[in-house]
């Protein structure tokens, strides 16, 4: 009897104990406290930042005008039909045009057309001003040249229409005259850039056909040289010529030999053999035998060679001076087709709309960039009273 209340009583205090220790600590609730200050204080932080950036929007931020300004890139050709191809049905022009027209958009965005801009409207001092909110400006105005072209890529936007084939530029500026003097830059030098690309091109190729008429004209002068000097050292204008009418020659005293000796056929067997007619007749005919076969050797060896080598000598000759001569006559034709090629074949950026004087502000959009900032600011401090109730469930 007496066991039985001493265990009641050892249960009580165990039952006690395990209590007090489930009881969180003080530096436990200490740290809860602590988080769910962090979540209010940062509720606060956003809220308090979203109000300042929307007054920076609404009253602070300076105003920016756009210039805009579309061209499009069309060659001086008329002549040639355009190629027709699969880039035309995709993107609606030629696939030349547009790469022509992105070669001109990353002229424009260069570093090269920002060091022309500078040095004619001093961007610097404009982007840089102090009249400006400090956000929107470029801080320094000796800054390097890396930051400078990152804060031209902020203002200036060219972009390419796939479906036109139209090039859209848009300049932002503090001022609507620099903001137009931009643009109208822009346009001036990428025509001035893009036309001396045609004509580096065009007189690369005419320089290459202007030196192929200067080897084909030496070329022709030299076969032509040959062959004169090949004539002289012949003693032969024409061995072709000459062997021809030797063979002239040779013919028609065969045909006086034949005749001679129908003739002395057709005399009577009964004459003498010295007869004066016979005598006659065979002594003719001597002449004649003698006479052909002198030219047959002159047909064989005149000047001590054979006439059919220096008539196969001059045929190769001459057919070199012929095939030079043509190819010179060819290359005079390429030339002057070159040249005809290279004025007509160059690069025109036809302005579709000038640029703009702007009359109203465009940059920045305060009333959507406001909306946008008090949006995202209570998107924010939802999600953190959201995570600030979960604490709190875990907590309890």
């Amino acid at each position: 009897m007496t066991d039985t209340p001493q265990v009641t009583t050892q249960a009580a205090s165990t039952a006690s104990n395990q209590a007090v220790s489930k009881k969180p600590t003080f530096g436990a609730r200490l740290r809860s406290w602590f988080s769910l200050r962090l979540f209010d204080y940062a509720v606060r932080v956003i809220l308090i930042l979203a109000v300042l950036t929307s007054a920076y929007w609404l009253i602070f931020a300076s105003n920016r005008y756009v210039s805009e300004a579309n061209v499009i890139i069309r060659k001086t050709d008329s002549v040639g039909a355009p190629s027709f191809d699969l880039g035309m049905l995709v993107s609606g022009v030629a696939t030349v045009d547009r790469a022509n027209q992105l070669l001109l958009r990353d002229y424009l965005l260069s570093v090269d057309m920002l060091k022309k801009l500078d040095q004619s409207l001093d961007l610097r001092t404009h982007y840089s001003s102090s009249d400006h909110d400090l956000v929107s400006r470029m801080w320094f105005q000796d800054a390097s040249l890396e930051w400078f072209h990152r804060h031209y890529l902020r203002r200036v936007e060219v972009e390419f229409d796939d479906f036109s084939g139209v090039l859209r530029i848009k300049v932002q500026a503090y001022s609507p005259e620099m903001a137009q003097a931009i643009t109208e830059l822009l346009v001036k030098e990428g025509e001035r850039y893009m036309n001396v690309l045609g004509h580096e091109m065009a007189q690369v190729q005419v320089d290459f056909l202007v030196t192929q008429v200067d080897q084909a004209q030496e070329r022709f002068q030299q076969a032509s040289q040959d062959l004169l000097n090949y004539q002289n050292e012949a003693g032969l204008l024409s061995p072709q010529a000459t062997a021809e009418s030797i063979n002239a020659i040779v013919a028609a005293l065969e045909g006086q030999r034949a005749q001679l000796q129908t003739q002395l056929a057709s005399l009577p067997k009964s004459l003498d053999r010295d007869h004066p007619n016979i005598l006659m007749l065979k002594q003719s005919l001597k002449a004649v035998d003698e006479q052909i076969k002198q030219e047959k050797l002159k047909l064989a060896t005149p000047s001590g060679g054979t006439l059919n080598a220096y008539v196969e000598e001059f045929y190769r000759l001459d057919m070199n001076v012929k095939f030079t001569q043509e190819l010179y006559k060819s290359s005079l034709t390429a030339l002057e087709k070159g040249r005809i090629d290279a004025t007509r074949m160059l690069e025109k950026v036809s302005v579709l709309q000038s640029a703009t004087l702007p009359e109203y502000p465009m940059e920045p959009r305060r009333l959507y960039n406001t909306l946008v900032t008090l949006l995202l600011a209570l998107i924010l401090a939802g999600i953190l009273k959201l995570l600030k109730s979960i604490v709190l469930d875990h907590v309890d």
